[in-house]
């Protein structure tokens, strides 16, 4: 059960290792400007493979639980479907199921673990591979891998990083299983942490917040929703930021430099951040330096918080569950 590009390795991985009698996906949804109908990226896979797919518009339906019962699996395999399942669907399955979860859990419990992660300035996250149970991410950890979290690594760098690495300890996972050797370690609650799922208002940059903060948050929310800021009454898009030492005094969200390595912005902490790129708008993502060349962008300038963004909450590329 899964629906993301995040699941799509784990998928692959089952089909050359096991047997996938039933794959059960999130239903088309409409994207782009032209809201055009478009499959999850692991119906794809799965219909190529010729695996058959149904798209429930809830796992609560009894008649879903029946559906997978009656394929005979022993396992059932949830990557990224999104969803708390109902117990009906968990005691489908003789062996229950396992989930492949985007963080080192109880840490970042929920529905964006990665972005969370980055948001936060983690310096590692990983993923779990847990029994599940009718909790949100609070079922016991069968098997855990380590991921180191770099400075400049965007929400969509470790998405990419952890989606394969998922790949590879579900399988460990499952062989164990079959042996007989992973001990289920259970989580400790008083060490669990929330990500709440973003919106489009957590990609508005607040400059009078720390430079560490506001670096990470940018990474964070890269690629979805994108950082933001107005520059001169329009709303730009930030890409690539680190903190930088102590910069001088100026108000929060003023433009100190502009040199080879991004536009320098002074933040609440008295230090400053360092943007690498920018995206003016209807225009290409650019160097801030090429910007600035452009005089689009000068020292002096402020970067403030653009016009109130929708709430709208979204699948930020496809949280894993």
């Amino acid at each position: 059960m899964g629906s993301p590009d995040f699941a799509v390795p784990s998928l692959e991985a089952l089909l050359r290792h096991h047997e996938v009698v039933l794959v059960v996906t999130q239903p088309d949804k409409p994207a782009g400007r032209g809201g055009k109908l478009t499959p999850p990226a692991v119906k794809v896979v799965a219909e190529r493979a010729g695996v058959p797919v149904i798209q429930p518009a809830s796992a609560r339906r009894p008649e879903v639980a029946a559906q997978l019962a009656a394929t005979g699996a022993e396992l059932g395999v949830v990557v990224a479907y999104g969803k708390i399942l109902p117990r009906a669907v968990l005691e489908a399955f003789p062996r229950g199921c396992v989930n492949v979860h985007g963080s080192l859990l109880p840490r970042w419990r929920g529905a964006a673990p990665i972005q969370r992660a980055v948001m936060a300035g983690d310096a590692e996250t990983g993923v779990c591979i847990m029994q599940l149970d009718e909790g949100m991410d609070t079922g016991p950890v069968l098997l855990e891998r380590r991921l180191a979290i770099g400075p400049d690594d965007t929400a969509g760098g470790v998405f990419a990083a952890l989606a394969p690495l998922g790949a590879e300890a579900l399988l460990e996972a499952i062989a164990g299983l079959q042996a007989g050797t992973l001990v289920a370690r259970p989580q400790d609650p008083a060490r669990a942490t929330h990500a709440a799922m973003l919106s489009k208002a957590d990609g508005v940059i607040d400059f009078a917040r720390p430079a560490a903060e506001v670096a990470a948050r940018i990474r964070g929310v890269d690629p979805w929703p994108g950082a933001q800021a107005a520059l001169r009454g329009a709303a730009i898009k930030l890409f690539g930021a680190r903190a930088a030492g102590a910069a001088a005094a100026a108000a929060s969200g003023t433009v100190l430099a502009v040199d080879a390595a991004g536009a320098h912005v002074a933040c609440g902490d008295g230090a400053a951040v360092v943007i690498r790129e920018l995206q003016l708008p209807g225009r290409k993502r650019l160097r801030a330096l090429d910007v600035a060349n452009g005089h689009a962008i000068a020292v002096g300038d402020v970067l403030a918080a653009p016009a109130p963004a929708s709430g709208e909450e979204g699948a930020g590329g496809g949280q894993p569950a």
